[in-house]
């Protein structure tokens, strides 16, 4: 039992101080603003697209993603006896890190790369399957947070049903705090306020559709959007 809880801690301390690392939040300050004050709000790599454009923001996605993936599958490695526990530990708090940072005040990003990672580190095959889906969820709503809320949800739920075990729920943290921190998303959406996917190949219908400004420079388009 003893080795089992130092298993769980250290775990834990690895995803959640790989999660905060936040590049989104950092490259912005370089730049001179804080990245919650602008775009759609959020710290993370979606908002970097809409505040500094498509090719950073992509690349800032894809070393969030490889950061949760190589934590997650060193953790694994590193206790091979409990890898699959150890594996699903880290990625809940590879996530947690990510949403609430500690030295940004608690408000980071929304964890949705860090889910992406975190998901293809475990098992490949079900971060296939769930990107798929996701990828036609995203399309067919042409909104962005509904994609992280279902695989939030399907995961771990897929995940125990095909390996018959309840590992996985210790996720169900992860899937909450994502699932929090798209609610503000989900109200904008009522409110005709959220910004659409589309947007990144239609910015002008966007920005006229949304009511707000936009000079044709990333920032600080949709500067408003946050209400």
């Amino acid at each position: 039992m003893k080795n089992l809880v130092t298993l769980l801690f250290i775990c834990a301390v690895l995803g959640y101080a790989v999660g905060c690392i936040n590049l989104s939040f950092i490259l912005a300050k370089l730049k001179g603003y804080d990245i919650r004050e602008h775009g759609s709000g959020n710290a993370g790599a979606s908002n970097l697209m809409i505040t500094m454009g498509k090719g950073i923001g992509l690349t800032v996605a894809l070393i969030d993603i490889m950061k949760a993936y190589l934590v997650t599958v060193f953790s694994g490695h590193l206790f091979s006896a409990d890898m699959v526990l150890a594996q699903f530990v880290c990625a809940t708090f590879v996530i947690l890190g990510n949403i609430f940072p500690f030295y940004m005040g608690f408000k980071g990003g929304k964890g949705f790369a860090s889910l992406g990672g975190s998901v293809l580190a475990i098992d490949i095959k079900l971060f296939v399957i769930l990107l798929i889906i996701v990828a036609v969820i995203v399309f067919v709503t042409d909104y962005i947070c509904f994609g992280p809320i279902f695989a939030s949800v399907a995961f771990p739920i897929s995940y125990g049903a095909i390996y018959r075990t309840c590992i996985p729920s210790v996720f169900l943290l992860a899937t909450v705090a994502i699932t929090y921190r798209h609610f503000e998303n989900l109200r904008r959406i009522v409110q005709g306020k959220e910004l659409r996917f589309s947007f990144l190949w239609n910015r002008k219908k966007e920005a006229e559709r949304l009511g707000i400004e936009d000079d044709g420079k990333n920032y600080p388009f949709g500067h408003d959007n946050r209400a």
